[in-house]
């Protein structure tokens, strides 16, 4: 059968650097880091006292109250990320066929903060028997997101979550694309969030030693392939790709802001926290989704990566690029947001697209920021462009944009400039 084309019709995005796509792409390439002390909870007593949280956003302009009281903060974000890309994708509902419009969320954790609060105040009324919240449940799943926001817009399509750690976002988008181009939807409202700055998030991540803990310094702490690099930063917020079937979109005069052509997933198979050092899984990923779009190395002007700022996995993912990119590496752009949203763990795959998206929309590449003269790991090879500190404006005409999981779950996805 052929398979039908897949095009982006809308974005929205809640994030440490911005509250929509608009103030975030700014932010990106600006090098704006949102990095700052935590206020969400009382972390003095914690080896990270920062993170990357979502500022200032009026949850009342898109929940009301009562509806928000029966969501965790994750699926809040969910719900006003997947808010923000429907109005802007245009879509008229009362026109199109509801049946076959899904919704499908990557989430990583889920409601961790739900969950932390409940079992804190069961600890409290023990003496008196359990009592829970009777929303305590449906706040905590994490499919919940999916449901909520089908449930808002009336979307009878395919609808569930992914959750495949820091990759869950980006298989979600995956899915997306492979059910829209298989016939089985028209669109597909795919996205990820994430809210785990909470005691047990920090403390968790802060136990296996994978977060900075340059507290003194919390704006440079994300210095993505920097040899002073010492951790990730955690981070929060969501993102949201309207995915929608070309001809559908062109007869209701949609605006496309590119086309997706080709994903990959793959497994590293080697540990359950750390990238295989050579980078196996990561160049199996890279080269399925080369291959599923039709596209040869030197067709990629722009990689979103990984880019975490872990000693290890910084250098297993450039390894992985210089084998399968070959002497092509040398001629795209590569660049870590996460340099200045933090680590978004299940939403980091969607935010990021959204920002390959917008690179591949715009010609402008963002940066990596924080990266000092001579604060060189001589284990990286700094003849290929990293786009440090700075963004580049180059014609992108294809992006690819990486996101790898604990338990070595890697998923890819590439974005073009559409064209008739």
């Amino acid at each position: 059968m052929e398979l039908k084309r897949v095009v982006v019709t809308g974005l929205g995005a809640v994030t440490p650097v911005g509250n929509n796509p608009e103030e975030t792409w700014n932010n990106l390439i600006n090098g704006v880091s949102g990095a700052a002390p935590i206020t969400l909870f009382d972390a003095s007593k914690f080896k990270t006292q920062f993170a990357c949280e979502v500022k200032g956003l009026n949850f009342n302009e898109y929940i009301d109250r009562k509806e928000a009281r029966k969501m965790d903060r994750y699926a809040q974000l969910a719900f006003v990320s997947a808010i923000q890309a429907v109005k802007d994708c245009g879509m008229d509902l009362e026109t199109v066929d509801r049946n076959r419009i899904g919704v499908i969320y990557g989430v990583g954790i889920g409601g961790i903060k739900t969950f932390e609060d409940e079992v804190k105040y069961y600890g409290i009324n023990e003496e008196n028997g359990p009592k829970f919240n009777p929303f305590f449940i449906p706040k905590m799943i994490a499919d919940i997101a999916a449901g909520q926001i089908s449930i808002h817009f009336g979307f009878h399509g395919p609808n569930y979550t992914t959750t495949s750690a820091c990759a869950s976002s980006t298989h979600a988008l995956a899915d997306a694309f492979n059910l829209i181009r298989l016939g089985k939807a028209d669109a597909i409202v795919a996205g990820g969030a994430e809210a785990a700055i909470c005691a047990c998030g920090v403390g968790g991540f802060n136990a296996m030693h994978a977060l900075s803990t340059r507290n003194d310094d919390p704006e440079h702490a994300s210095r993505p392939f920097s040899a002073s690099r010492d951790g990730f930063i955690m981070g929060e917020g969501a993102g949201c790709l309207i995915l929608e079937e070309l001809e559908h979109a062109k007869a209701r005069g949609a605006k496309i802001y590119a086309e997706m052509v080709g994903e990959g997933a793959s497994a590293d198979a080697y540990h359950i926290t750390a990238s295989h050092p050579e980078g196996l899984g990561a160049c199996l990923v890279m080269e399925r989704a080369l291959e599923d779009a039709g596209l040869k190395p030197e067709d990629i002007d722009y990689i979103n990566v990984h880019g975490t700022s872990t000693p290890v996995g910084d250098i297993s993912e450039v390894k992985a690029i210089q084998k399968v990119f070959g002497d092509a590496a040398y001629k795209l752009n590569i660049s870590s947001t996460k340099s200045m949203t933090g680590h978004l763990l299940g939403a980091a795959g969607a935010v990021e697209a959204m920002a390959t998206v917008l690179a591949v929309k715009n010609d402008i590449i963002p940066p990596t920021i924080n990266h000092e003269e001579g604060d060189n790991d001589e284990q990286m090879d700094y003849n290929l462009n990293f786009t440090f500190n700075k963004a580049q404006k180059r014609e992108v005409r294809a992006a690819l944009s990486n996101t790898f999981g604990f338990g070595g779950h890697n998923a890819c996805v590439i974005f073009k400039k559409y064209a008739e």
